[in-house]
């Protein structure tokens, strides 16, 4: 950066992308600012620049060097990348240019264990969900396998564990403490072993002791409008292995089922395919964003059966390549792996694709995918000759 650039920078002022610091700062203080900026899309620190915009320069500047090399290695975790430039000002004085560059290994901390992100005004602490999401755009650690300190493997139901590791994979030498490791369900933190939010909401005893988001709330709501008083709810808890079944359960129950005697034999005609019910219950379950405080909902009424889960599409995922299968992005991977030992999924990346068929051919009518508000919808209509 030359003098000329460094005046339209300071020109345009304090944003997103610019921090201008007039002295040195305290090591802490500088380790956020650096965390900040790569924990965000990067930017400039700008030493010996005032809030006004006035250049003052600093006095020692290879001091000045040294310290934010130190911070950035020592102080931020992972070790901040920053490239440093001198401009002098005069009277022995000079600008000292620190850029940040986005960082690749995001989300970053300071040594303090504090994570700070920028804003149009400076920096603050990076909220709950936002370092979820940076965790998550990383890719270098999904929601599913955050640590839950306050529980402990006394909260799993390791019988049901054991049962489904006998089901996939064999006894397996009864060495199952191991595989709760390997599979990345349980891990250890300063010396203690705890459950990731992944175990607890597949094998978890009580998951919303912890997890109190983690849940779907089923209706049966008379008429077409979701707003209406619903005549039956249910909340429904537990595992998610154990909210599948109870929410096809509730629909079952909720869903007439014409038949006709066929000889001795009573022949059930359903009113949609339970394959198709239970794609979408799977869907719901394996791909919601657990870091948004909501449940799952489902409202059965009179036209249709509407399924809602938390959290829109993945960046760069469409409608439209959802319904062609021609998109298979993986929210949280470990639970997808675990639905699909179990069977419930085949893992082609077309499951929508098999449900639309199944219940055009069911009904006539081709369900509907939407993204509304922060939830992803799908409505599978009713066939209008059965009676309400």
């Amino acid at each position: 950066m030359n003098q000329e650039q460094l005046r339209r920078r300071i020109a345009k002022g304090e944003d997103l992308h610019t921090e201008f610091k007039e002295k040195p700062i305290r090591p802490d203080d500088l380790a956020a600012e650096l965390v900040a900026f790569a924990n965000t899309d990067g930017g400039w620190l700008i030493f010996g620049v005032t809030d006004d915009r006035h250049i003052v320069g600093v006095e020692d500047v290879d001091t000045l060097v040294q310290q934010v090399d130190q911070v950035a290695y020592q102080n931020c975790r992972p070790p901040v990348t920053v490239v440093q430039e001198v401009l002098p000002v005069g009277d022995g004085k000079a600008v000292l240019i620190v850029r940040v560059p986005k960082g690749d290994q995001r989300p970053y901390q300071t040594r303090r264990g504090h994570f700070y992100v920028r804003t149009a005004s400076g920096k603050r602490r990076a909220s709950r969900q936002e370092l979820l999401r940076l965790f998550q755009a990383a890719q270098s650690l999904f929601f599913e396998e955050t640590l839950i300190l306050q529980a402990s493997l006394d909260d799993l139901n390791l019988a049901a564990f054991r049962r489904f590791c006998q089901h996939v994979v064999g006894d397996w030498n009864g060495q199952y403490a191991q595989l709760l490791m390997n599979w990345s369900l349980v891990r250890e933190h300063e010396g203690e072993h705890y459950p990731t939010v992944a175990a607890l909401l597949l094998f978890g005893y009580q998951p919303e002791r912890f997890l109190p988001y983690a849940y779907a709330s089923a209706a049966r709501i008379p008429g077409t409008e979701a707003s209406a008083e619903p005549s039956d709810v249910k909340r429904v808890e537990g595992s998610l292995f154990d909210i599948l079944e109870n929410i096809t359960r509730f629909i079952r129950l909720h869903l007439p089922t014409p038949h006709r005697i066929r000889g001795f034999e009573r022949e059930t005609f359903p009113e949609l395919p339970e394959a198709a019910l239970r794609e979408v219950i799977v869907n719901a379950l394996v791909h919601r964003d657990y870091a948004i405080a909501a449940p799952i909902r489902v409202f059965i009424l009179d036209d249709r059966v509407e399924v809602r889960s938390p959290g829109g599409l993945p960046n760069t995922v469409t409608v439209e390549m959802v319904k062609f299968g021609l998109a298979h992005v993986l929210r949280n991977p470990l639970l997808y792996t675990f639905f699909y030992r179990a069977g419930y999924v085949t893992d082609t990346g077309n499951g929508l694709r098999r449900v639309i068929r199944l219940v055009q051919e069911a009904t006539g009518q081709e369900p509907l995918l939407k993204e509304e508000g922060n939830e992803w919808v799908v409505a599978l209509p009713r066939r209008g000759d059965v009676g309400r």
